[in-house]
């Protein structure tokens, strides 16, 4: 049973026609192979809607960055992490350093977002300066870059697929699926679906699964799984010698809790409500899984902040490498965007809503929850 990142199998490894269509940008890392480029065309797509080249031409318009923004956000950022950061660290009462370490994990969420750019290449490209800074951010929040790069990339290029969408997602089976496992089995798909494994997600999605897991799976390969692991350790353990658990309590347990559970909710619900659609591996195609099987998340202004515009994630999986500043932009601008499949939100209802998803049923083609007395 697979974690949210586990390692791409190369017997499940998406053929020249599954891969991300060449319109969209490279991620941070990956190579060009000319004689096997994608062909976006594959696969059905309804009526009234552009074909998947058209809507791909359509979304370069908006790939373009602005250099300048980008190192505003990263600077605003960063400098109201680190502000935060010396409240939590100096404020003389309890009540103000556990406020301003929740806040904090938001912004390290924000942050993150910054670091997805940069590893998808929409942000600072070529830059040896945002490299550093990016590659030392993905060390110190447990999503080391070669560990996210491999998974990351290979979830773009099998999102919501029936076989193959496993890699760097939460796994999804279908009902026939389902009526094979073993009951092992079955209690472990239900553990990385649960809402208790993603409040834990600092311990598990991250923890063992971002690090500990693909390190021994390959730790040539992923040996900045290690190192991240290590890093955040001695971390724990420093600040605590030093300062005390108090410390160590408001300036990384509280906040790296929050920015986690948040970041690993998001991450589900974007490709796990009830709208969406699953397309067999045969049939399966790249604008239909953006349109389709990713969530239109509606926040209020400072949450879009919070989560850098993630929540347009649509638009994200249309293609990759448009700036996250530039999303709204884009789903302004292309109509087949403007009516998502699945709208989703945080409050109480939507939330309960997607985590009623359990299984996809091929025989009616909708989610459903799991079978009565398993």
């Amino acid at each position: 049973m697979s974690s949210i990142a586990q390692d791409a199998d190369p017997s499940l490894a998406p053929s020249a026609s599954e891969s991300p269509p060449a319109d969209a940008a490279p991620s941070e890392g990956a190579t060009k192979r000319p004689s096997r480029r994608p062909d976006p065309m594959i696969g059905a797509h309804p009526a009234g809607r552009r074909s998947p080249k058209e809507l791909l031409a359509a979304s370069k318009a908006f790939q373009e960055e602005s250099r300048a923004r980008s190192w505003f956000h990263v600077l605003e950022s960063f400098g109201v992490f680190f502000a935060l950061l010396a409240v939590q660290a100096l404020a003389p009462w309890w009540w103000l350093r556990l406020p301003a370490a929740i806040v904090n994990g938001l912004v390290v969420v924000r942050l993150f977002i910054l670091y997805h750019d940069y590893m998808h290449l929409a942000i600072l490209r070529n830059s040896p300066l945002a490299k550093a800074i990016f590659y030392s951010f993905g060390v110190y929040v447990l999503t080391p870059p070669t560990v996210w790069r491999a998974t990351h990339n290979y979830h773009h290029a099998n999102t919501a697929k029936i076989v193959g969408s496993h890699v760097g997602s939460y796994l999804m089976v279908t009902t026939d699926m389902w009526k094979t496992m073993s009951p092992s089995e079955r209690r472990m798909y239900k553990f990385l679906r649960h809402p208790v494994n993603i409040a834990l997600a600092y311990f598990t999605v991250f923890g063992i699964g971002m690090n500990l897991s693909p390190f021994l799976r390959n730790p040539k390969k992923h040996f900045d799984g290690a190192i991240a692991i290590v890093v955040h350790v001695t971390m724990v353990v420093l600040v605590t010698w030093f300062f005390g658990w108090e410390m160590t309590l408001f300036t990384v347990t509280v906040p790296f809790l929050v920015a986690m559970a948040a970041g690993a909710y998001l991450f589900y619900a974007q490709h796990d409500f009830p709208e969406m659609n699953v397309q067999n591996r045969e049939g399966w195609e790249f604008t239909r899984a953006a349109l389709e099987s990713s969530s239109y998340m509606e926040l209020s202004p400072l949450m879009h902040w919070f989560t850098g515009n993630i929540g347009y994630h649509h638009v994200h999986h249309l293609n990759s490498g448009i700036p996250f500043y530039r999303l709204p932009e884009a789903m302004a601008g292309i109509p087949e965007l403007q009516q998502p499949l699945g709208k989703t939100s945080l409050s109480p209802r939507d939330i309960a809503r997607c985590f009623s998803v359990k299984l996809w049923d091929p025989a009616t083609g909708k989610t459903v929850g799991y079978p009565e007395g398993t």
